[in-house]
This record gives C-alpha cells, sequence and structure tokens, in this order.
C-alpha cells in the first residue's frame, strides 16, 4: 500500500489548536431537547432530563425558555400517548390490555384525570397517559394535567441544576 506523495512530503506536524471545544453539543439544542423531551414521554424510553440537566449548566439558554422547550415536548409526547390509547379504543374495543395498562386503567378509574399529574414518573406515567385515552378521558383536562406534572418535575431539575 503506497500513501499519496503530499502526505510523505507534509513538513508540518498536526496540530490541537485547530480543535476547539464547543459550549452546546448541536447548532439547535432547543429542538434537541424538545425532540428528547417529546420521545422520552412515549413509550419509548429516553432521557430528557440528563439534556435539561446538561443545557441549564452550560447555560445554553435561560432556564424559562428550557423548562418551556422540554415541558412542550414532554406534554405533546404524553397527548401522542393519550392518543394512542382513544385509538385503542376505538380500534379494539373488547380487547384486554396489559396487565400494567390494566393497573393504570383502574387507577384513572378511581381518582379520574387528576392522577396524570404522575404522568412524569418513570414506567407508570406512560401507560397512565395511554390508559386515561383508552378510558376517553376529556383532553383538555387530560392535557392541563399532564403539563402541569411534567411542569413542576423539569423546575425542580433546573432549581437543582441551576
Amino acid at each position: 500500500m503506497q500513501l499519496p506523495q503530499d502526505i510523505l512530503t507534509q513538513t508540518q506536524p498536526f496540530s490541537f489548536t485547530c480543535i476547539q471545544p464547543q459550549k452546546q453539543m448541536t447548532d439547535h439544542p432547543l429542538w434537541e431537547l424538545f425532540i428528547s423531551a417529546l420521545i422520552s414521554s412515549t413509550l419509548l424510553p429516553g432521557g430528557s432530563e440528563a439534556l435539561l440537566i446538561y443545557h441549564a449548566v452550560n447555560q445554553t439558554s435561560s432556564p424559562i425558555i428550557l423548562l418551556l422547550v422540554s415541558t412542550a415536548g414532554n406534554s405533546l409526547g404524553g397527548m401522542l400517548s393519550w392518543g394512542m390509547g382513544r385509538w385503542l379504543a376505538w380500534r379494539f374495543p373488547a380487547r384486554q390490555l396489559e396487565q400494567k395498562h390494566q393497573t393504570a386503567i383502574e387507577r384513572l378509574q378511581h381518582w379520574g384525570s387528576p392522577v396524570l399529574l404522575f404522568s412524569w414518573l418513570p414506567i407508570v406515567g406512560d401507560p397512565l397517559c395511554l390508559a386515561a385515552g383508552w378510558l376517553k378521558t376529556h383532553w383538555l383536562a387530560s392535557l392541563l394535567f399532564i403539563i402541569i406534572g411534567k411542569a413542576l418535575r423539569y423546575y425542580i431539575l433546573i432549581w437543582f441544576a441551576v
């Protein structure tokens, strides 16, 4: 294997001065945070909390903007899960749900829409949103409780990070 001549005759050594540390991970940190929060709030796993803390500590945006963007993404993800539950109830009305979803339905039937304040919790939060859609809870009440719960969680995270 032969190397090209211009590489062999190059006299300047490689220098690390051209590599600059970046303050933010991408050129669009708010979109990155929004998408991470959205994915984290669906039935897919994600880590929006770590990304939010990174941006809060490095001050890539103001804390209120970080709070609004992460809450919007996470709430939209919760409403997507709610919409999937609504669709499943329409598409498969007599079908039995998995046990974790059945538990969420029992909680929602007992406590109503306010139980969606806990939609931010890992493992049980996503099934709560899905179950709320399955039970056809009013979309506005569901959205309101999802937003409040998720905003409080992100507020606490930002408060500890800053």
